[in-house]
């Protein structure tokens, strides 16, 4: 059904993108560096500061009246650093209502600020206070770093102006740090956020860049937190795999409160001693390894201080060993691998037309084995909108949101959901006049136009996003082609090689995260209900589901009998002789023909 010749001709092409992508390659930016001693930052006292009030906060739930009266006294602590004529803090609260690990909550962000010698842009550090689970030191040594920086600034002049930032709800959605970056005065040179900086075990990367949007914090503003980290704590801050990088680019997912700032456009790192996952709540501290991190931290801020604006635009490369690949030359070599789908569909079509097959019937019917998945995708988002779910808008990790009995109910109420969805799904398509069982050759053209169509849509917005499509696209045209395609066992593998990116997507994020096979099910209900994965994210997902049942279906149906290979269709075989026999005169003339 396909002319294979086409295909080969679509690579071409490729060839010339991948010489225009060998030249793309840059360098990364140098890390800015500063000549101050960090020395001011002490670790004992910070460490104790964030045991005492631990102790004297121990139930810090977001918007619970002990997180209200820690965020009373972080207030009072800036205040009492003095104003601003004498060179200290003036500190403002903002109360507004937001969805946290724990429902829909009047949540309190207290903002200190203390104006620069310039007009330079501003500098944030920001830490939450909150924390799922009662005590939690580790978790509070942000918020004790937070305020030793406070006391260091009060009495250093500085360049710009310093804007520290004590929020909640970043035990999992990150709602102050997301509302502090939709409401503040901007603009802002970068922020860093402060999370667990006296964990005794590390996790590396210890600079978490990541964005709930496209993109990651610029390579200049990682690469000046990770060298004063090599600088003060003599050890190599790690960064994100080549595979962690694809799987952020491609489905943004991020824990921490830089994920919301860098998708609101304001540059941010995560420093966190236990990596993207965060502290347990017995986590065991050291006072050595705070000191040596809040001096880091201490060393970027000055750096930054004295330097020209880090670049507002986000990074959307990816870095290999020390060069970056930029965006553009990814989406290039993405649409190259895109060209060969293309003319083979094109002249599928063209042949199916020609034969008066119906297409566009089968095309529909392709589409409708999307409509289970829509449906239960969109019965989550209803959950999330009447709250019988509360799911903050990113998801939170399983020490904030276990995989309990509600979850558990939760979860098998939206499975109930696709299962009789697919129940009602053969009477559905019967309805309509569409047959249950797909056609051996039009659906499989069909299903290839319609997965084609989803790739360009999502390769225009996201071409990470699209390298999770390209597998599938290059392999269904052997399930679409009658003659190509094999036994019903390696179709169905390579339906399975086709879902693969997705398996290894996935794989990714549940160990990152500490994810078992309960809390993934539970995760992804979070990211519907929450908002997180919207309704027109959730419809191409939908769709590209649908297309993979439908190459099950496919792969399951015996191919059509093809002429000339010895089929029996019950039809009388009236010429004798090779197959290739033509009849009469084929091989000479005839006997009237020897006549005249």
């Amino acid at each position: 059904m396909f002319n294979w010749r086409l295909y080969r001709v679509a690579f071409l092409p490729l060839a010339l993108a991948l010489a225009v992508v060998a030249f793309s390659l840059a360098a990364r930016p140098l890390p800015l560096t500063s000549t101050l001693a960090p020395d001011a930052f002490e670790g004992s006292r910070t460490l104790a500061d964030a045991k005492s009030l631990a102790a004297e906060f121990p139930d810090r739930r977001p918007g619970s009246p002990g997180d209200e009266a820690l965020a009373a006294r972080i207030a009072r602590d800036f205040e009492g650093l003095g104003g601003t004529a004498g060179g200290g803090f003036s500190a403002h609260p903002r109360h507004f209502r937001a969805q946290t690990i724990d429902g829909e909550r009047t949540l309190t962000t207290v903002i200190a600020q203390r104006p620069g010698s310039t007009n330079a842009t501003p500098i944030v550090i920001l830490a939450h206070r909150d924390a799922a689970a009662p005590g939690s030191e580790a978790e509070m040594s942000g918020t004790a770093a937070l305020l030793e920086l406070a006391r260091v600034f009060a009495a250093r002049e500085t360049r710009r102006t310093i804007v520290l930032v004590s929020t909640s709800g970043g035990s999992g959605g990150g709602a102050g740090a997301a509302d502090f970056a939709t409401h503040a005065h901007g603009p802002f040179d970068a922020a860093i956020v402060l999370g667990d900086l006296a964990g005794a075990r590390e996790r590396k990367p210890v600079v978490v860049p990541f964005s709930d949007g496209l993109g990651s914090a610029p390579i200049q503003l990682q690469r000046t937190v990770t060298d004063a980290i090599a600088r003060e704590v003599g050890s190599d801050a790690g960064s994100p795999s080549l595979i962690g990088q694809l799987a952020h680019l491609a489905f943004p997912v991020a824990v921490g409160e830089e994920g919301p700032l860098n998708a609101h456009g304001l540059p941010a790192v995560l420093v966190q001693v236990s990596g993207e996952l965060g502290p347990t709540a017995r986590e065991p501290v050291s006072a050595e390894r705070l000191e040596g991190f809040g001096r880091a931290v201490l060393s970027a801020v000055d750096a930054l201080d004295t330097a020209p604006d880090v670049s507002q635009a986000p990074q959307t490369g990816v870095l290999l060993q020390r060069q970056t690949l930029p965006a553009w030359a990814v989406r290039l070599l993405v649409g190259a691998l895109l060209l060969g789908p293309l003319l083979l569909v094109a002249d599928g079509l063209a042949r199916l037309r020609r034969r008066r097959e119906p297409v566009g019937r089968w095309t529909l019917w392709t589409l409708a084995c999307a409509l289970p998945f829509l449906l239960c995708a969109l019965f989550v988002h209803l959950l999330g909108w009447l709250g019988v779910v509360a799911a903050p808008a990113t998801p939170a990790l399983p020490s904030a949101m276990p995989f309990d009995g509600s979850a558990a109910r939760a979860v098998a109420a939206v499975l109930l959901v696709l299962v009789l969805a697919w129940l009602c799904w053969p009477v559905l398509v019967r309805r309509v006049g569409l047959g249950v069982r797909p056609s051996p050759e039009a659906a499989g053209l069909s299903m290839l136009l319609v997965l084609l169509a989803v790739c360009v849509a999502v390769w225009a917005a996201n071409p990470f996003a699209a390298l999770l499509l390209l597998p599938a696209l290059h392999l269904v045209p052997l399930l679409a082609s009658p003659e190509q395609r094999p036994r019903p066992l390696g179709a169905l593998a390579l339906v399975a090689l086709a879902l693969l990116p997705v398996v290894l997507l996935v794989s990714f994020y549940a160990h990152q995260l500490g994810l078992g096979p309960g809390e993934v099910a539970w995760t992804a209900v979070l990211l519907l209900a929450g908002g997180h994965v919207g309704v027109l994210g959730a419809l191409l997902w939908s769709v590209a589901l649908g297309c993979l049942v439908a190459g099950v279906m496919l792969a399951l149906t015996p191919g059509a009998p093809l002429p000339g290979l010895g089929a029996d269709d019950g039809t009388e075989i009236t010429i004798r002789g090779p197959s290739s026999y033509a009849g009469p005169g084929s091989l000479g003339g005839t006997e009237s023909a020897l006549r005249r």
